[in-house]
């Protein structure tokens, strides 16, 4: 995608190869800053805290992480242990764990002299495989634009909801539930994005306004509580959301709130899409609510605001009442009952398990 004229992945290779660089997410929408991870601790800091967020992104990191390791030490204590530190960073989401699962296998069978070429070698790998599969999921996703567009006046834009941000920012580019957006924007299709802001973290008002306006893609950012109430009144025309982790059933684990949209999206008759690359499909699971962990953050993330005061300065402050209990779930579940379909590389899917086992077979295989 392009910042300013100038187009960057969210992770790349330094030019010296000496380091991996991301854009440091913690510190949207008020700058842009590139970090450089030169350790595994580095990497796995980077995911902890957030610098990168976003299921597919904190897979690529993870990767690259064990690279950065592989580079240190290339013996096989030192991977496995590079794969532990880093599993441990963030619970939820799956690709995390896919990402070190194919690094283990892969590298374990090549000789420690030439690991860490191989490991460097497979991130840049996953990471390109992460394009290509966002890519598809635009151009399916917005087939479905395409058909609303057609029942729409000249002129009159396809209004679109998501929650969180599944953008360019959470994937290694184009994003999943942006993806047909910004398809859509650039083949010339009016398209709306409403932008929920998505306490505790404000990733919509953050990240996904920030990056929709350097796109030049118009948008409107709104409460999380506001979404419901639009489509009462006929102003959504679809949700399209993204997720962490998807069950082998459909049930859909995503930033939390997201369940509430699907509730309302089911009571106004609004379509509600989840756009997922399939490395975010867990086919060890068939049920969410029971199975899926559910990271619980740290409260601060609830009781403190961070943002520019009217003399420009970067402040952060309590809003909580002194002595309250917090809690911070970070995601909830939406059961596969709720999604009208799965936007995948592969094309629109039901939400149920026929339907997923028959688009990735290979996957299912390799599960058993």
């Amino acid at each position: 995608m392009n910042v300013d004229g100038k187009k960057y992945r969210t992770i790349w290779l330094s030019e010296d190869g000496s380091a991996v660089e991301i854009i440091d997410q913690t510190k949207f929408p008020y700058a842009f800053e590139i970090a450089r991870l030169e350790t595994m601790e580095d990497a796995a800091h980077a995911i902890r805290v957030m610098q990168v967020r976003g299921a597919p992104l904190i897979g690529a990191t993870a990767a690259y992480g064990v690279a950065l390791a592989m580079r240190a030490d290339p013996s096989d204590a030192a991977l496995h242990e590079a794969c532990s530190a880093l599993l441990q960073t963030r619970p939820t989401a799956v690709n995390l764990h896919w990402a070190l699962d194919k690094a283990r296998k892969s590298l374990i069978q090549i000789a420690p002299d030439s690991r860490a070429q191989a490991a460097f070698a497979l991130a840049n790998e996953i990471c390109d495989e992460d394009i290509a599969i966002n890519m598809a999921i635009g151009m399916h996703g917005m087939e479905l634009i395409v058909e609303i567009a057609k029942t729409k006046r000249e002129g009159e834009p396809v209004n679109i909801l998501t929650h969180c941000n599944a953008g360019w920012l959470a994937t290694v580019d184009w994003g999943t539930a942006t993806a047909p957006v910004y398809m859509s924007h650039d083949s010339g299709i009016a398209v709306h994005v409403w932008v929920d802001e998505t306490r505790p973290r404000n990733q919509g008002a953050f990240l996904t306004a920030w990056e929709l306006g350097h796109h030049g893609v118009p948008h409107t950012v709104i409460v999380d509580n506001a979404g419901g109430h639009l489509m009462q009144h006929g102003e959504v025309d679809m949700v399209i959301v993204g997720t962490d982790r998807t069950t082998a059933t459909g049930d859909v684990c995503n930033k939390i709130g997201t369940y509430l949209k699907a509730l309302a999206a089911k009571d106004n008759g609004v379509p509600f899409y989840v756009a997922l690359p399939s490395p975010t499909i867990d086919f060890s699971l068939s049920d969410g609510v029971r199975e899926i962990p559910i990271e619980e953050r740290g409260g601060e993330e609830v009781s403190r605001m961070t943002g520019r005061s009217q003399n420009g300065a970067i402040e952060t402050i309590d809003i909580v009442a002194e002595g309250s209990d917090v809690g911070n779930p970070a995601f909830d579940v939406t059961p596969a009952r709720l999604v009208t379909g799965l936007i995948t590389e592969r094309g629109v899917l039901a939400a149920n398990r026929q339907a997923i086992a028959g688009a990735f077979p290979e996957r299912v295989k390799a599960s058993a």
